[in-house]
């Protein structure tokens, strides 16, 4: 496993400082915002593809630095009921695609999109129970006529132009949010489909990552290193599901935090022993969106904790048999 960052923390940086600064903390791989949510401050793929000579110094830029690219990420809501909104998150979704097979890449990650509940809705529709009746019916249009069949022909195009591995973020919100549905659509669309796991957004829902890693095993493509914190009493008082804003810390039932401040590094040991137990072996990508901590510290405590717990050697044989 490599040590590696999402980059869109530093998106206030041009890409060759960032890496610079990056790299003096020993991070090995670099994950790219290449539009939608994270933005593509980094890596502009209608930009870089329309002007070799741009690509060409992009593509420098990242070897000089001696550091490896694990992803493009490029998250948003393909699905979205507005279909303007739709066809911008998935025309970025395609530019990374491409901008992936440019520079020899076969990997991006992003959300599985939410769409609405009737083909005249406005807004995405998210369901959390079974129960009025109503909300299976929309589970049933939302998946049989939207999401498999979006996801059969992007993964398609994808194929076409070397991208084998879309890693799904499990994530509230979006119709992939946890283990079941993540295996759920691989098996309807194929082996192309696996998880961008961040274990962050399974803590609060009440899953435990190292069983949903021994479960997803060869389907996990990417791991984001992030961390949350449940509030003990804000989560007695009205439960986890929580849409106050993420500043508003001190009455949230929990907050997104750097590593180690969620979890002590027992957890992340298990994490990381449990990833190599089912062939894990790519980047371990820190996402800092700790809202109590600067984008430095949150970053530099975030690496020292890694660096402890990381498994990196290989194990060679059992010496002791």
């Amino acid at each position: 496993m490599k040590l590696g960052v999402f980059t869109t923390l530093l998106s206030n940086l041009s890409l060759q400082d960032s890496l610079a600064y990056f790299k003096s903390l020993g991070i090995e791989m670099i994950e790219l915002g290449a539009g939608g949510y994270p933005g593509n401050a980094h890596a502009n793929p209608r930009e870089l593809l329309a002007d070799q000579t741009k690509l060409t110094a992009f593509q420098k830029t990242i070897a000089d630095s001696g550091m490896q690219v694990s992803a493009l990420s490029c998250h948003g809501n393909p699905l979205h009921p507005n279909q303007a909104i739709a066809k911008e998150f998935d025309d970025t979704m395609r530019d990374a695609v491409l901008l992936a097979e440019a520079i020899g890449l076969h990997q991006i990650n992003t959300f599985s999109g939410c769409p609405g509940d009737w083909e005249g809705a406005k807004y995405p529709n998210w369901v959390t129970c079974p129960w009025p009746n109503d909300f299976g019916a929309i589970l049933d249009w939302q998946w049989n006529e939207r999401l498999i069949p979006y996801w059969k022909d992007f993964v398609a195009f994808a194929k076409l132009h070397g991208v084998n591995k879309i890693g799904l973020e499990l994530h509230p919100g979006f119709c992939v949010y946890n283990t079941e549905s993540l295996l759920r659509l691989r098996e309807a669309v194929g082996e192309e489909i696996g998880a961008n796991f961040d274990p962050s957004h399974l803590v609060w829902q009440g899953m435990d990552p190292v069983t949903c890693i021994r479960a997803l095993g060869d389907a996990i493509f990417h791991f984001h290193a992030k961390d949350t914190k449940l509030d003990p009493a804000n989560t007695a008082l009205n439960g986890v599901l929580d849409v106050k804003p993420y500043g508003d810390e001190i009455h949230r039932s929990w907050i997104f935090r750097s590593v180690g401040y969620g979890r002590d590094a027992q957890y992340w040991k298990d994490i990381i022993s449990n990833l190599r137990m089912v062939g894990y072996d790519y980047a371990v990508s820190i996402e800092h969106e700790d809202s109590l901590m600067s984008q430095n510290e949150g970053l530099r405590k975030a690496v020292a904790m890694l660096q402890d717990v990381l498994i990196t050697e290989e194990t060679g044989a059992m010496w002791w048999v």
